[in-house]
This record gives C-alpha cells, sequence and structure tokens, in this order.
C-alpha cells in the first residue's frame, strides 16, 4: 500500500511540475508579446498615410489600423500584385474605401523617385510617414549598385524621406516613424566599407542598417527642429515575419522559440502609437520599445558617426543638397 501512494505521490508531483512549467511558458509569452497601444478612440480622419513594405507583417498591421481610424493610407511597395490583395484585405476589414497602392521598390533610387513624383501628383499633404519596409539575406546588390542591406534598410529610405520632407513641412504637425532593431546594438558602421565591397556578413550587415536607422533618426529630427515635423524610430519585438525566409540556418535555430515570437499586430503596436499618439505630437529624436520611450547604447547615440553618415548618405543617393 505504502508503494502504491509513493507512486501516486511522484505522478502528482510530475503533473504540478508540468501544469507549473506549461503555466510559465504561456506567462512568458504573454509577457513577449508586449504592451498593446491602447488609444483606440484616437482618429485619423482627414490624415494621409504612407507605409512602406505594408503588404505584409508588422507594415501590413500599421497599415490596417490607421485605416481602421480613418486615414487616407498609401500602401508603398515593391510587388503590385501583392500590394493590392493586402490592400482589398484592408479595405474589407477596415470599411475604409480611401487605401491605396503606389509600387516603391527601395533596392531602386528611379523607383524611389518616381514613387515621389507620382504620390506629389495625388496629394499635396502627407501626415505621417512609416519608414517600415526592411530586407535581411545573403550579400545581394541593389539596381545602383549598394549592398543590399544597407541599400534597401537605410539609404532607400534616406531618399524616400528627404525627397518627401518639403510635403511634410507643408503639413506640419506630421511625423516620419523608422522602423529599426534592438539589433543596432551589436551594429558597427563600416566607415571604409559601408558597402560590403571588401568583406560580407549577413548578420553583420542587418545590424549595420539597423544603426543606420538609428543614425539617421537623431540627425534628422535635429535637422527638423522647429519645423513641425518630428521623427522617431523603434523596436518592434521579435516578431513573426518573412525576413527569416532568405536565412535557412537561422529559421531552424530560432524554430524552438516560436511559441515566444509577436504576433505582426503586436509588432506594429509601437508604429502605431508613434504615428497616431496626441501626446508625442511633439517629441522628437528618440527611441522606443514596447510603447515606451527607451534609451539607447552608447553606440546609438554617437553624433559625430551620425553626421558622417548623414554626409555620406547624401552623397550616395544623389541628393545635391542636404535639407
Amino acid at each position: 500500500m505504502d508503494g502504491n501512494n509513493d507512486v501516486w505521490k511522484g505522478v502528482g508531483i510530475a503533473v504540478a511540475v508540468i501544469v507549473s512549467v506549461i503555466l510559465l511558458l504561456l506567462l512568458l509569452r504573454k509577457y513577449l508579446q508586449g504592451r498593446k497601444f491602447t488609444k483606440n478612440d484616437v482618429r485619423m480622419d482627414g490624415k494621409v498615410v504612407i507605409v512602406t513594405g505594408a503588404n505584409v507583417g508588422i507594415g501590413k498591421e500599421t497599415a490596417l489600423d490607421l485605416a481602421k481610424r480613418g486615414a487616407k493610407v498609401y500602401l508603398a511597395c515593391r510587388n503590385p500584385q501583392r500590394a493590392e490583395s493586402a490592400r482589398q484585405e484592408i479595405v474589407e476589414k477596415s470599411n475604409n474605401v480611401n487605401v491605396f497602392t503606389l509600387e516603391l521598390d527601395l533596392a531602386s533610387m528611379e523607383s524611389i523617385r518616381n514613387f515621389v513624383d507620382k504620390f506629389k501628383v495625388q496629394e499635396h499633404h502627407l501626415d505621417v510617414l512609416v519608414n517600415n519596409a526592411g530586407f535581411y539575406g545573403p550579400l545581394e546588390r541593389t539596381k545602383d549598385g549598394f549592398e543590399m542591406q544597407i541599400g534597401v534598410n537605410h539609404l532607400g529610405h534616406f531618399l524616400l524621406t528627404n525627397l518627401l520632407l518639403d510635403i511634410l513641412k507643408n503639413s506640419a504637425p506630421s511625423r516620419i516613424v523608422v522602423v529599426s532593431s534592438d539589433l543596432y546594438a551589436l551594429g558597427r558602421i563600416k566607415k571604409y566599407d559601408l558597402n560590403s565591397e571588401k568583406s560580407y556578413n549577413k548578420y553583420a550587415a542587418y545590424c549595420q542598417s539597423k544603426l543606420a536607422n538609428m543614425l539617421f533618426t537623431r540627425v534628422l529630427a535635429r535637422r527638423l527642429k522647429g519645423s513641425g515635423v518630428t521623427v522617431n524610430c523603434l523596436h518592434p519585438g521579435i516578431v513573426k515575419s518573412s525576413l527569416r525566409r532568405n536565412d535557412r540556418v537561422l529559421a531552424c535555430i530560432m524554430q524552438p522559440f516560436a511559441l515566444f515570437y509577436r504576433s505582426p499586430q503586436m509588432g506594429a503596436q509601437t508604429s502605431i502609437m508613434l504615428a497616431v499618439d496626441p501626446d508625442l505630437e511633439k517629441v522628437s529624436g528618440k527611441y522606443f520599445s514596447d510603447c515606451r520611450e527607451a534609451t539607447p547604447y552608447r553606440i546609438g547615440r554617437d553624433d559625430e558617426m551620425a553626421e558622417w553618415l548623414w554626409t555620406e548618405s547624401v552623397r550616395l543617393v544623389g541628393i545635391q543638397e542636404a535639407p
């Protein structure tokens, strides 16, 4: 009899341990999903918004949320067919017909300039620009010869933003939202090999591009001081996205942790907050994570490097005179 009691006691302890572990995992998952922006009553009626890379992931969720708030949303995407599919879905879910697509390939300076020209023909107002699109993968070159990650994630958005600054200033108060990543902390700006012509490591290149987003935000905020245009950047969290499709090794390594990925909807929350929160109308040059302001590491506050990167970016994208 005592033996049976010991067995059942052992079973009870094992069940209790298993249940406790499951509960802890569920609590951890809920915690890692992050905070939700709760100001659902803030409307965007009459506001014009551009979201790059808005056909999938957090870009699509950002565009959907802003459309639900009544904004006129432009999905700036490389693939017209996927953009149209996303547009139809967003219109249906938001009950807002003012959702449009414009082709934009951030790996082409010509495409970026054409996008801006077409947008300015259609609109004379721009309230929010969300620089969301991103690339991660093996060594590729943009149509202009830039390494793809620095070319799309930084230089493409750098040119796009500068070409839209006039309409943003004329629409003030207006906002620029830059999607970066906490991986900026592992990045280094390669002053003598920014374009990865001497060597290439896709992980290092991605981190460099995210650090470039941070430094770009800091310089632009200083240049826009007093204009009524704000710019802030953010970390969306570890999101289940399409970026890892170009890295099977990383995808396999991260697979056991898939339970803890943020959904695209939760990953979009900080972008949404920076785009619409009335309390942030005059906040600029800051870094946000999990719907809260965060203090960047020293490498993300290197103003000397930030100014060098700005000057080099101006040269590379062919802007005659930096704003």
